[in-house]
């Protein structure tokens, strides 16, 4: 028995050619192939379970896309007067990915620019027996003046564009250390 038909998708012969050539194209994100596939299926009529059936996907993934498509009707209808540089765009637009809050930031601004700042420091006048800044020395120095209440070695290496405990001894730092005992900084 077949299940309830959601809306059908109806496709200019335009929109069909991108669809089918982003699904072909070896540049295409796996996201929008399947984006485009689940389009390209629904426009041949198949319901919801019957795409998710035959593309592997679950059935909500596929309404949800579908649901997508149809928000954008009149955004690609506009589209469609358009070159086929701007159609494509459009396109692309309706299949990505939704923009995603994320988290909120760990670290201020300012407490990042306090760290890299201690990184330009020699580690001596800070009372430590290294000659240049390791991450975890970073770290500990950094919680030790309070700049912030923890942090990992590994946020200080992003911090100063490294991910190790490797010393902090590139030529950037080099230079800056040279500068602010010059008076430069």
């Amino acid at each position: 028995m077949p299940g309830p038909q959601p809306p059908p998708i109806k496709l200019t012969d335009r929109q069909r050619k991108m669809l089918a050539h982003l699904v072909r194209r070896t540049t295409t994100t796996q996201g929008l192939v399947r984006r485009a596939g689940i389009v390209l299926a629904a426009a041949e009529g198949a319901n919801n379970q019957q795409i998710a059936d035959r593309l592997g996907f679950d059935r909500e993934t596929v309404r949800l896309w579908r649901g997508r498509w149809l928000e954008a009707r009149e955004r690609l209808a506009a589209a469609e007067e358009a070159d086929e540089k701007k159609l494509c765009r459009c396109i692309e637009d309706v299949l990505d990915d939704a923009p995603r809050s994320g988290g909120p930031p760990t670290f201020t601004p300012e407490q990042i620019c306090s760290i890299v700042a201690l990184a330009c420091e020699d580690p001596r006048d800070s009372g430590r027996a290294v000659t240049h800044w390791t991450t975890p020395e970073l770290a500990d120095e950094a919680i030790k003046r309070g700049i912030v209440k923890s942090i990992s070695p590994r946020s200080v290496g992003r911090f100063l564009g490294r991910g190790g405990s490797q010393a902090a001894s590139d030529a950037l730092l080099d230079a800056q250390r040279t500068l602010g005992r010059a008076g430069g900084l």
